[in-house]
């Protein structure tokens, strides 16, 4: 317990960022800690040198442990800057991001010599910004109507389409695209928590059956895990959290609606009784008169297209196809077609959208500014953490306590404040290490998802346990999933006020998601009831 214990907060005080993991996949090979690769582009020759980049191991120095600082800091001024210096953070959140980041980067480039970790870190940020960037823009141009009053049922049958429609394009896809139909059904009496339950189930819990849901689980069918594996093994748990979260959700809801037509009882009351007072009007006809036709219609359809271009694009990965042009650096192969092409189906998606779908989103690229000004920080300061976090999950303390529990709670812990798809390969690097294989060899992962190792089916519990992590986890803060932060954005935009970093956690993430993740683990891991 002890050692489980230190695992933990090891995990969660180095909180970094699993997104630029190559900082520390290529230090000195005779190193006392030899670090984990998790690179979602990585080559079997990972530990290799290109000749043609003039590149060395000892290029890739460790950074010291007080680097980590800045990643801290610009964590904590996320978490407290809408709270308690709003003005200042709203008009200054870009340089800090970029300073703190220039920071790190700086000292990597100047100091240490290591070029490595971030020409990594701009790839792999490239590679992010790219997808949400289409998904975003292509999205926007589409405007889903639903004319019907927000019930609970309705809500609930909502986020449940939104839960399966996260498997086909995406949790970010899925996102953008339900958001403001969403917002739009509720409009009469929208509250926050309407938008953090969109959160847990169609920006991270839903997107748990296919590769394409969420990041994590694509990364690991790039490595070799077959399409249809999280399909079979996730499904029992994504359907047990998804119907706890809808039954939780259509009990808040219904509460509210409660509350909120016996509010609207009495105004139409008094207003009989006073006799048409005006300042009742609005609500008695948003609520007595107003008839709905049931009816769901689309502006903007084409834009579909567009969406296709940059979901289809996603598998675009020269690692995969060898026929896909590539950017050969230090022996690896970085993707630039798939992420010009997604960029440029942004463009134009735009560029030819439907206006009146624009207008009716009420569409503008704030949200996804901001998105990606946080994560150049973001990606820029998680460098040195990352190579902390790596050293110890690959030290013989931290193989000696490598198991599907453990697995499920150390990938949660860090998938809730960092990205999760660098995570979930992390944490299955140094799984299939302490089985003696490599995350490197497609043939090994095969073998590590079918359970034909020598340790048998104990890897299959231990990869269900890191995915359903990864992806269940990515909802307990406001970035551990990139569609967070975007829907938090969106919904502000729209004069909602959402509850800041702290308080989506203390109001939402612990009383709410958290016992339904304990829940999975007790009866899927730890006593594998089903």
């Amino acid at each position: 317990m002890k050692k489980f214990i230190v695992f933990l907060l090891v995990s969660v005080l180095t909180v970094a960022g699993a997104v630029s993991q190559q900082a520390f996949a290529t230090s000195a090979p005779n190193s006392a800690a030899t670090t984990i690769t998790a690179d979602a582009h990585q080559h079997d020759d990972h530990q290799t040198v290109s000749a043609d980049d003039g590149h060395h191991e000892a290029d890739h120095h460790q950074a010291p442990a007080w680097t980590v600082i800045p990643f801290v800091l610009l964590l904590l001024m996320i978490a407290t800057g809408p709270l308690f210096y709003e003005h200042f953070w709203h008009h200054h959140y870009p340089k800090v991001a970029v300073g703190l980041a220039a920071l790190v980067v700086g000292y990597y480039l100047l100091v240490m010599g290591n070029t490595h970790g971030p020409v990594h870190a701009f790839f792999e940020y490239v590679q992010f910004i790219a997808l949400l960037t289409g998904l975003y823009v292509a999205s926007g141009g589409i405007m889903i109507n639903v004319d019907r009053k927000g019930t609970p049922l309705a809500n609930t049958a909502l986020l449940l389409v939104g839960a399966v429609i996260a498997n086909i394009i995406g949790t970010t896809g899925a996102s953008m695209l339900l958001i403001r139909p969403f917002m739009r059904l509720n409009k009469q009496r929208i509250q926050p928590y309407h938008i953090v339950f969109f959160i847990f189930m169609v920006s991270n819990v839903g997107g748990c059956l296919t590769p394409i849901g969420d990041p994590p689980l694509f990364l690991g069918f790039l490595k070799g895990v077959p399409f249809f594996w999280t399909m079979t093994n996730n499904f029992d748990t994504w359907a047990f959290a998804i119907i706890l979260l809808a039954g939780v959700f259509y009990f808040f809801d219904r509460h509210n609606n409660s509350k909120n037509e016996l509010e609207a009882e009495m105004a139409y009351n008094e207003e009989t009784i006073n006799g048409g007072d005006a300042t009742t009007t609005t609500v008695t006809t948003g609520n007595k008169k107003q008839v709905y036709s049931g009816k769901i219609t689309f502006t903007g359809s084409k834009n579909f297209a567009w969406l296709f271009v940059v979901v289809a694009a996603v598998f675009l990965d020269p690692n995969v196809f060898d026929w896909v042009p590539a950017i050969h650096y230090d022996g690896q192969k970085m993707s630039f077609i798939r992420e010009i092409i997604m960029l440029a189906a942004a463009f134009f998606s735009y560029k030819f959208a439907d206006k009146k779908a624009l207008e009716g989103n009420g569409f503008n690229f704030e949200p996804i500014r901001e998105v990606a000004f946080i994560f150049i920080g973001i990606f820029g300061t998680m460098m040195p953490a990352l190579e902390l976090v790596g050293n110890f999950a690959k030290s013989p303390a931290g193989q000696a306590m490598i198991n599907h529990n453990t697995l499920y709670w150390g990938t949660g812990a860090l998938s809730g404040f960092l990205d999760n798809a660098p995570t979930y390969l992390n944490f299955l690097a140094a799984s299939m290490a302490s089985k003696g294989v490599e995350l490197s060899s497609q043939a090994d992962v095969q073998a590590f998802a079918a359970g034909t190792l020598h340790v048998g089916e104990s890897s299959i519990f231990e990869l269900t346990a890191i995915s359903v992590a990864a992806v269940f986890f990515g909802a307990m803060t406001y970035i551990g999933n990139g569609p967070n932060f975007m829907v938090k954005s969106i919904a502000e935009q729209e004069g909602i006020k959402m509850p800041s970093f702290f308080g989506y956690i203390i109001r939402y993430s612990l009383p709410i998601l958290f016992p339904i993740l304990v829940l999975v683990w007790v009866l899927f891991f730890y006593y594998q009831v089903f």
